[in-house]
């Protein structure tokens, strides 16, 4: 899954291909590092930051009852408050967070360029790769010279094994045409590495943009856009139109034969294991010998194909496409992955496509915001490791670990009372919820970037080697056992996940902070916020697809056939209240898509609310603060930190590509099955956010 700005799930691979696709990251001491920086390596110091109120009542809309419209009624201030830039496709909290991480990161990087710059040293690989990004000079001179080798070399190949180990290349440098080669956790034998083969190859994304009929006009956008790029490298219009026709040619096949986002949601359909050389000789989409030995691939080893079928379709689909449009297809996947990187013309070229006609977004970020988005992605845990020290109080550390053994005591208490599951299966459920690795801010250790070199030459060489020094770094792990210290997020990334082949929940230390997580905040506001977001990721080791993985991140099936029907009849009945929500007119929600965080939400704000309920125990209730009981306040601040607003373009491409619902559906559609929320606001039949007491439900 692509780091969208949501908590959620992750797998490694969908991480990775955000990391080294996109500058903007949802996932190291040198030697100078440590000796050019001292006293910028530990956490010890605390920071304090100013007061911020719990709840902002300037953030509600007062004139809306609770009952009508939840999510107005919290953020209804906010939204009005906050308008839209043009910069921005969807302006929220997440946003809000992430650009005042970005603020901070600009601060370290500045402070950076003061430092040593001596070669190889952490302060000059920040301030080179930065100072790159942001010489507009030198890019708009440069304009296509920093791809022109590649390029050259794409148009030389002259048979089937110079093709493959072409795309080989590319993958390597983090551009993947096709599918994508990765190495994470064997699904079924947790504890080591092992290659693995997905899916990839469609410049829009989404299969749906190419099989649609009502994606006409965004494929007509996609077209000017490839046919853009190909002139801003010297071709003539006329080789311009043929480059679109081969790319659109292929991508058609790999859209019909991809797997739809509902399938890739099954892990078992998703995992299928063999040794190298029985895929080489099962499959004849390219020379695979070639491709494995390029790329670094032991090819008598294991791997697992995790859409054979993808690949198998693809591969008679195939045989009408020439070595001459294939070779203009790999052209396209070159000059597209670089063009942010090169002169202006490309990245506004990349922008009027991919943010103006899918997002709806008016005006291109800022040159220091992409810049600083790049060199986060290429030196993260670099970065991360002075955001922490300048930013991250140990103190939020020492209480969410607190709040997190809550939270696994409130999830344990409602597993153990669940009327619909068996003993066995509860027994089974408590294994892995006592076996949950916990981590929060900042990993132990940090990763070493003394192998990544970065040089005065251009930008694109920059990113390129970063790239291929990231995916090295993976490629090392194959054969070798998991690391289950690595984090797949920076510290700086206002996100959180659950990995189901580790069985962990991370939380950074920049979602630490108002209004996930307040220290100045009454405890319900916190439980109704950072509380939820822990529930949220603990959940989604029991929603339909952590399910699937034991205690120790394998792929198993620990659950009795009848508690796995009673579980489905539940998730059903959700999915059957998201496919009814119309997020714009005559287009639906897809509950099955959602479903994961959509059991995740609800599982988050039960777990926190029972949470909450047992840190009382003993102690008087808190009095009302500003008019609202406890409770009250803890459904306020969780429906707040959805707050967002959202151009309609970004709807419709959000509804296809997102495994999360909107944010005014995390809030009313999930509220909507929870009693405690009913008695709360005493919302009774006739109010909008009523739904019958045997239509609600509860999945744990």
């Amino acid at each position: 899954m692509r780091k969208a700005m949501m908590v959620g799930s992750i797998n490694s691979i969908f991480y990775f291909l955000h990391k080294t696709a996109e500058p903007f990251n949802c996932l190291i001491a040198s030697a100078l590092l440590i000796a050019g920086i001292a006293g910028l390596t530990g956490c010890g110091n605390e920071k304090k930051s100013a007061s911020v109120p719990a709840l902002d009542p300037t953030n509600m809309d007062l004139s809306v009852k609770p009952g009508t419209d939840f999510y107005q009624f919290a953020n209804g201030g906010w939204m009005k408050n906050n308008p839209l830039q043009a910069q921005y496709s969807r302006y929220g909290i997440f946003d809000r967070l992430g650009d005042t991480s970005l603020d901070q990161i600009r601060t370290i990087v500045n402070e950076a360029a003061s430092m040593d710059q001596t070669q190889g040293g952490i302060p000059q690989k920040i301030t080179t790769l930065y100072q790159l990004g942001m010489d507009s000079v030198t890019l708009n001179a440069q304009g296509a010279e920093p791809i022109r080798e590649e390029l050259a070399r794409i148009a030389a190949i002259k048979n089937d094994k110079e093709l493959a180990a072409m795309i080989a290349t590319l993958h390597r440098e983090g551009i993947f045409p096709y599918f994508v080669t990765f190495v994470d956790a064997d699904e079924k034998n947790s504890t080591m590495n092992i290659p693995a083969l997905y899916q990839s190859g469609l410049g829009m994304g989404d299969r749906d943009y190419y099989l649609s009929e009502e994606s006409k006009e965004i494929k007509d956008a996609y077209k000017e856009y490839i046919r853009t790029l190909f002139t801003l490298v010297g071709y003539s219009a006329e080789q311009a139109d043929e480059a679109v026709k081969a790319v659109l040619k292929i991508e058609d096949k790999i859209a019909d034969a991809s797997y739809s986002r509902e399938v890739l949601r099954d892990s078992h359909k998703n995992y299928n294991k063999m040794t190298g050389t029985e895929w080489v000789n099962s499959n004849g989409l390219l020379d695979w010998n070639i491709y494995f030995d390029t790329f670094g691939v032991p090819v008598a080893e294991n791997i697992v194909v995790k859409q054979t079928g993808f690949f198998n379709d693809l591969a008679k689909a195939m045989k009408d496409v020439t070595l001459d449009e294939q070779k203009l297809y790999l052209e396209y996947n070159l000059i597209s992955a670089a063009a942010l990187y090169l002169s202006d013309d490309f990245v506004n070229a990349n922008f009027d496509f991919f943010g103006r006609a899918m997002s709806g977004r008016e005006e291109l970020q800022p040159r220091w915001k992409r810049a600083l988005n790049t060199t986060d992605g290429a030196l993260s845990e670099a970065l991360g490791q002075l955001y922490v020290e300048k930013y991250f109080p140990a103190s939020s550390k020492e209480k969410m670990l607190e709040m997190v053994g809550n939270l696994q005591t409130a999830l344990s208490e409602r597993i153990e009372a669940l009327p619909w599951m068996s003993d066995e299966t509860k027994a089974r459920a408590q294994e892995k919820l006592a076996a949950f690795r916990v981590k929060i801010g900042y990993p132990d250790t940090w990763r070493d970037y003394s192998a990544l070199d970065i040089k005065d030459d251009s930008y694109w060489a920059n990113v390129r080697r970063s790239n291929i020094f990231e995916m090295d770094y993976m490629l090392s792990q194959i054969g070798k056992p998991v690391d289950k210290d690595k984090w797949l997020m920076s510290p700086q990334t206002v996100n959180a996940y659950y990995n189901p082949t580790t069985n962990e929940i991370c939380f950074p230390a920049a979602i630490l902070q108002p209004p996930f997580f307040n220290p100045d905040a009454d405890d319900a506001v916190n439980y109704g916020a950072i509380g939820v977001v822990i529930g949220h990721e603990m959940t989604h080791g029991f929603d339909d697809q952590g399910r699937n993985y034991d205690k120790d991140g394998n792929l198993n099936d620990w659950w009795t056939a009848e508690d796995a029907a009673r579980f489905k009849e539940r998730t059903d009945i959700l999915v059957e209240q998201f496919n009814a929500v119309e997020v714009a007119p005559g287009v639906y929600a897809n509950g099955s898509y959602t479903l994961g965080e959509n059991i995740a939400d609800q599982g988050g704000l039960l777990v926190s609310r029972m949470a909450y309920e047992n840190s009382l125990e003993g102690k008087e209730r808190p009095e009302p603060i500003d008019g609202y009981t406890d409770a009250q306040r803890f459904y306020i601040s969780y429906a707040t930190v959805w707050a967002q607003n959202i151009r309609p373009e970004e709807i419709l491409r959000l509804t296809k590509i997102d495994p999360h619902s909107l944010g005014k559906n995390r809030v009313n559609v999930t509220l909507r099955n929870i009693d405690d929320f009913y008695t709360a606001f005493d919302i009774t039949e006739g109010d909008a956010m009523y739904l019958a007491p045997e239509k609600r439900v509860n999945v744990w």
